[in-house]
C-alpha cells in the first residue's frame, strides 16, 4: 500500500551554537551516536593551534593562517569568523551533497557565523545550547587546563554576550543532564521532520469507488450485508 503522505527527502541543516565550555560538542555526540545513518557532523576549518586532545578532521581541519584567507578569497566558506585572534570556518564542500541525499547536517559554529547561515539559509533550524549557570561555566572552563588565565577570561566574557543572542535561535536546550540534553534535541529534530511545510504532497484520492473497493476487499466485511 503507498504510503498517505510523501514527505521532502532533502535534510535538514541544523545549527548549533553556544558559549565554549556549555558542552555543545558532548550533546551533539550523544546525538550522533543513535542518529549517524542518516546525521553528519560538517568539520570546520580553524587556524588555531591544536590542543592535546584534538585529532585533525575530527574537531577540526587545523590550517595555518594564511591558506585559511586563501580559502577566503577563493569563496571556499559557507561562513567564517575571527574569534579570540584565530579564524573558524564552514566549508562548503560536501554540505550540499549530503542534504540534497537526504541526510541531515549539523554545523557547530559561534553566534556570528549562525547568524550568517541564518541570513542564507534562514529555514535552516538553529539550537543554542545553554549552561545550567554561569558559575558552572566558569568551573568547565577552568577545569579543562589547557588555557591561561587571560584566554580564559576572555572566553567567559565572551559568553555573556553570546548567551544574550539565545533569542535568534529556535530553540534553546539547557545543558545541565547530558542525557536530558540529547534527548531534547532528537526531539527538536523529530518534531520538524513533521512539520506541515515538509511535506510535499498527500495522495488523498476522494473517489467513492475506490473507497468502496478498499471497504469491501477487507475480510471483515465479505459476505456480510453491509451497505456503504
Amino acid at each position: 500500500m503507498s504510503k498517505l503522505v510523501k514527505e521532502r527527502e532533502r535534510g535538514s541543516l541544523i545549527v548549533i551554537s553556544g558559549p565554549s565550555g556549555c558542552g555543545k560538542g558532548t550533546v551533539i555526540d550523544g546525538y550522533l551516536r543513535t542518529n549517524r545513518d542518516h546525521s553528519w557532523l560538517s568539520v570546520s576549518c580553524t587556524s588555531r593551534a591544536m590542543r592535546p586532545t584534538d585529532k585533525d578532521g575530527v574537531n577540526y581541519y587545523f590550517i595555518s593562517k594564511e591558506e585559511f584567507e586563501k580559502k577566503i578569497k577563493r569563496n571556499e566558506f559557507l561562513e567564517y569568523t575571527e574569534y579570540n585572534g584565530n579564524y573558524y570556518g564552514t566549508p562548503k564542500e560536501y554540505i550540499e551533497e549530503r542534504l540534497a541525499s537526504g541526510i541531515d547536517v549539523l554545523l557547530e559554529i559561534e553566534v556570528q557565523g549562525a547568524m550568517k547561515v541564518k541570513e542564507l539559509l534562514p529555514e535552516s533550524i538553529f539550537i543554542f545550547i545553554m549552561p545550567p549557570s554561569m558559575e558552572e561555566l566558569r568551573n568547565r572552563l577552568v577545569g579543562r587546563g589547557t588555557e591561561n588565565i587571560d584566554s580564559v577570561f576572555g572566553r567567559f566574557k565572551r559568553a555573556y554576550k553570546e548567551i544574550n543572542e539565545y533569542a535568534k535561535y529556535n530553540y534553546v536546550i539547557t545543558n545541565d543532564e547530558i542525557d536530558k540534553a540529547i534527548l531534547k534535541m532528537q526531539s527538536i529534530i523529530i518534531s520538524e521532520k513533521c512539520r506541515v511545510d515538509r511535506i510535499e504532497e498527500v495522495y488523498l484520492a476522494n473517489e467513492e469507488e475506490e473507497i468502496h473497493e478498499l471497504l469491501l476487499d477487507d475480510k471483515h466485511f465479505i459476505n456480510k450485508d453491509v451497505e456503504i
